[in-house]
């Protein structure tokens, strides 16, 4: 099963607060999620897909592509809400997991496949973030192998973890996976990638692409 932690957008990237104010980060990160839910729902045989989430828009969006919902009433970050989907996923008798973030716009149907296709009979997938310090896709079989610990530098961690099962793990670096939003430079690097998506549209909307973002610039 594919499970998309999202947590409530009203608190989103907090970290892009010195460049957006409230408004626009919690566009943005409907837009990211949306350029997500696209891209899995557009991708031929997936497997069962489920958004873990409190939030009212992202329920709509599950709603919309016909994905389940593990609700995440507490929701208390995203390394607690996807241990406890696991569990549920377990106890339903699901046998692989594939988590994915809401905010990696750029992520390809044909990425997924390369996941699954690389994917052990036992053991794990890894994609790391392109600055090679976050963990934006995680395969694990069965479901829960190993624990996951997300953060700003969460690939070394679950790499070791992986390493300790014993079990096979490749990894996989993708672009359109590699890149995450979280702070003013990441907005740049999605401008200067190629493609039209949700967030990249409203980002150039905003003229983000004329200018250069720097801390502590502010938004109109």
């Amino acid at each position: 099963m594919i499970l998309i932690p999202v947590k409530n957008l009203a608190n989103a990237k907090q970290r892009l607060a010195a460049v957006l104010d409230q408004r626009s980060r919690i566009e943005l990160a409907q837009a990211m999620l949306q350029d997500v839910a696209a891209a899995v729902a557009s991708w031929r045989r997936r497997p069962a897909c489920a958004l873990v989430t409190s939030d009212e828009f992202a329920i709509e969006i599950a709603r919309h592509y016909h994905f389940e919902i593990i609700p995440d009433s507490a929701n208390p970050g995203e390394t607690d809400a996807i241990e406890m989907a696991t569990r549920i996923c377990r106890e339903h008798g699901v046998n692989f997991t594939l988590v994915i973030p809401a905010d990696i716009p750029l992520i390809e149907p044909g990425e997924l496949e390369q996941v699954m296709a690389q994917a052990p009979e036992e053991g794990s997938v890894l994609v790391p973030a392109a600055d090679g310090r976050g963990t934006n896709a995680a395969f694990r079989r069965p479901a829960d192998l190993f624990p996951l610990k997300f953060g700003n530098d969460s690939f070394k961690p679950h790499f070791a973890a992986a390493q300790a099962t014993e079990k096979p793990c490749v990894v996989l670096h993708l672009p359109g996976i590699g890149i995450d939003v979280d702070n003013p430079a990441d907005l740049q690097q999605l401008l200067a990638k190629p493609g039209n998506t949700r967030a990249q549209s409203l980002i150039r909307r905003w003229g983000f692409d004329s200018q250069p973002l720097a801390t502590g610039m502010e938004r109109l």
